[in-house]
């Protein structure tokens, strides 16, 4: 059956057990994430949930309980005051985004059911974030993006190519906490080709709206990845999508 596509604005005041649903099977089960015992079985759920906005991707033709297909977190500066703080900042110091005087979204536990990658369910949701940028008059955008698996060894090309060409500038630039450089070999050595065959989807989503990076990488145990922090100005988000060269 041919998909139908819609998304919709979650709270933390609404029923978010199908998002949690959706995030176990991903990052736990698919993944290998380590996360600490929920309060329910077969959800993945943390302390930023109640202080965030949830941007969801439905297929309406899938059965009621399970038609959440894809799912953005989306944290702002006044939910972070209250939360405590943003999720990637216990990975980044994020105080050069923080200096910013504009409109702050942090975007994070991205994810797609399996049986949607690779085709336009990713395009639907950043549609819908463009809409929501435009309306809230968001700045930037920022957050963690992860390669799969914790071997900093197996991705010498794609960190190498993110650190010479998308590195984010001084006055935004985020640095990693733990800073696994990503400079791993010399300049002339990256194959540009074989680097980005390596880049996951969501990453290569973020370069094409012109998305920078931070400096350094960052292994995150308990998920079972290789984080980066990006940064996108939204103004280049409303500029379109641009081939990665």
């Amino acid at each position: 059956m041919t998909p139908r596509f819609a998304t919709a604005l979650l709270s933390g005041s609404d029923d978010l057990t199908e998002v949690y649903q959706l995030r176990h099977k991903v990052f736990v089960e698919e993944m290998g994430a380590q996360v600490p015992k929920p309060l329910r079985h077969g959800v993945e759920q943390d302390a930023f949930d109640p202080f965030s906005t949830h941007l969801v991707l439905h297929d309406t033709t899938r059965p009621p309980g399970s038609s959440i297909i894809g799912v953005y977190r989306m944290l702002d500066r006044s939910g972070a005051r209250m939360a405590g703080g943003f999720y990637c900042a216990s990975e980044y110091d994020i105080s050069p985004l923080q200096r910013h005087r504009g409109n702050l979204l942090e975007l994070g536990r991205s994810c797609l059911h399996p049986e949607y990658r690779g085709g336009i369910a990713m395009f639907h949701l950043w549609e819908a974030l463009k809409s929501l940028i435009a309306a809230q008059n968001i700045d930037i955008l920022f957050g963690v993006a992860s390669f799969p698996g914790n071997q900093v060894a197996e991705l010498v090309q794609p960190l190498s190519l993110l650190h010479r060409d998308y590195l984010a500038p001084m006055h935004l630039r985020p640095s990693s906490r733990e800073h696994v450089p990503m400079n791993r070999i010399e300049p002339a050595q990256i194959d540009r080709k074989a680097a980005v065959l390596q880049l996951p989807a969501l990453i290569k989503a973020y370069l094409r709206m012109g998305g920078k990076v931070g400096d350094g990488a960052f292994v995150d145990r308990a998920f079972n990845t290789v984080d980066i922090c990006m940064v996108l100005e939204t103004a280049a988000v409303q500029g379109g999508k641009r081939p990665i060269r």
